[in-house]
């Protein structure tokens, strides 16, 4: 109980806010979806990890296999981004790499919420180039961040 409470105080309201209002801006760029799913620990995998909580979310059932989840377990101070099969179809290899580094380097400052509304706004700039947002596009996923133990 202590894990998820701690978990769900670790942004505040307005940092909150901050994440989806630079979901919504991002997902006007893309038709794809993004989430941030944050939760205290992770054990060994964080991208097996980040892959069932992608599936628990319903992430896979896009029209274009285009989620995209940017995944934290705070606690064990690790974090992934990982996205649907259309987009590891369409990407380039090493492509979350730069973004992820760009992520680290605020985490490592502290500035948890400013490093997710980067990796955010780079994600969805990234995704325009090979997802557009097309005319009539309907977001498909929640915005909201989901919160784990």
């Amino acid at each position: 109980m202590w894990h998820e409470f701690k978990t769900r105080r670790f942004f505040k309201n307005r940092e909150k806010q901050k994440i989806i209002t630079a979901i919504e801006q991002a997902e006007k760029l893309t038709s794809g979806e993004i989430r941030v799913h944050v939760e205290s620990k992770v054990g060994k995998d964080v991208i097996g990890r980040a892959q069932e909580v992608f599936e628990n979310l319903g992430m896979t059932n896009t029209a274009l296999h285009d989620g995209v989840l940017i995944y934290l377990a705070i606690k064990d101070r690790k974090f992934a981004i990982i996205g649907d099969s259309g987009i590891d179809q369409a990407v380039p290899s090493g492509f979350w790499d730069d973004t992820k580094e760009k992520m680290q380097a605020l985490f490592k400052k502290g500035k948890f919420a400013d490093g997710v509304c980067l990796g955010i706004e780079l994600t969805g700039k990234h995704l325009a180039q090979y997802f557009p947002y097309q005319s009539g596009d309907v977001n498909e996923l929640s915005n909201e961040i989901s919160m784990g133990k």
